[in-house]
This record gives structure tokens, sequence and C-alpha cells, in this order.
């Protein structure tokens, strides 16, 4: 009951977010073919529920063909456009993965997708983040939410690997595990509140 009652939520939610924002995703479209050269969004190929691999809609927010230089953001990542700074710091480059909510790749509330490079190398507890769909938002995205600050600016892959990503797979774990209307809410409120705090620090207030 719960997972058929959160998809038709879900389904719903997106379907008005896009409307409501639609004024504000187009601006930020023209924003980016301003900024630099390269299509307005970023399709990562990224792992989702039984392992069924799909592509992630985001803001481009790096120059083209940035990931081949590797998948992990460091802090001051030069790879970042002048206006993929502040998308990503207000997490407004996330948005368009409504979209793959209306397709059913995503729930608003879910384990953040990993990169098959990261989901290859799961232990069998934490296999059990891919028995549900991936979200936008969780306990992880939340906890880290400037990860590539807190990666910093050297070896910031092999700081992920080493330190990080095992923490961040226990706290998808933890939402898996206690997942619920209530829960989802939780994280959802946590999540304005804490995109909130962040935009106010930038913008010289106090938080």
């Amino acid at each position: 009951m719960y997972a058929a009652c959160k998809r038709v939520l879900d389904y719903f939610s997106a379907l008005a977010g896009i409307v409501i924002l639609g004024p504000l995703l187009a601006v930020v479209a023209i924003a980016i073919k301003l900024d630099s050269k390269g299509s307005v969004f970023y399709l990562g190929e990224r792992v989702g529920r039984r392992n069924r691999k799909f592509k992630i809609i985001k803001f481009r927010t790096m120059r083209p063909n940035a990931e081949i230089l590797g998948t992990t953001t460091s802090q001051n990542d030069p790879r970042i456009t002048g206006i993929g700074d502040f998308l990503r710091k207000s997490k407004i480059d996330e948005l368009p993965q409504l979209f793959n909510i209306l397709r059913g790749d995503m729930s608003l509330v879910g384990p953040r997708p990993e990169v098959e490079e990261h989901t290859r190398e799961y232990s069998d507890e934490e296999k059990l983040i891919l028995t549900v769909p991936p979200g936008i938002t969780d306990y992880s995205s939340i906890h880290f939410f400037n990860l590539g600050d807190v990666l910093g600016a050297e070896n910031a892959h092999e700081m992920y690997l080493t330190k990080y990503r095992d923490e961040k797979n226990q706290l998808r774990l933890k939402y898996v595990r206690n997942r619920s209307f209530v829960e989802d809410l939780r994280i959802l409120m946590l999540t304005f509140r804490t995109i909130a705090l962040a935009l106010l620090r930038r913008s010289g207030g106090k938080g």
C-alpha cells in the first residue's frame, strides 16, 4: 500500500512541480546556454531499483564531457561553469529530476542513485539500497549537502572511496529500513531547511 500510494503522490507532486516551476526552469535553461557552450541538461547513467540503469536528468553545471576526468566533484572543481556553482549549491540543478519521477525512474524521497562504479562494489547488506526507487533527496544528501567541500580540492575521489562512501551507504540503508510517509515528510522538511540555510549563508545572512 505504501509503495503504491507513494508512486501516485510522487507522480502528481512532480507534475505540479514542473508546472509551478516552469518559468524558473526556462530562465535557468537560458542562463546555462548563455554561460557556456554545451547542452542545457546533463544526462548521466545511474543505477536504480533492481539494478536497472537509467539516465538521470540534471541541469548541466560542468563543462561538456567533464565526467571523462572522473565522477567525483572536488572543492572548487575547475570543471564547474560560472553559473554551475550557484546551481549546485542551491540544488536547482536537481529540479529536472522531476521528469525522472514522471518516467518512474525516481521518487521524491529515496536513496540517492549512484554510478555503477560504486554499486558494483556494494556488500550484500548495501544491495538492500537497490530494492527501492532512488530519490532526489535522502539522509545522505542532507548530511553531505555540499560533498565537494567535504572532500576538499586534492584526491577527492580517493577521499570519497576510503572515507565517505560507506557512511553515505549507511545513511541510504537507514532510509530503506525506516521508510514511511512520516519519514518522507521529515526528509523533505529537512531538505528545504538545509537549502534555505545554505542560501542564507551564501547571501551573507546568518544560519
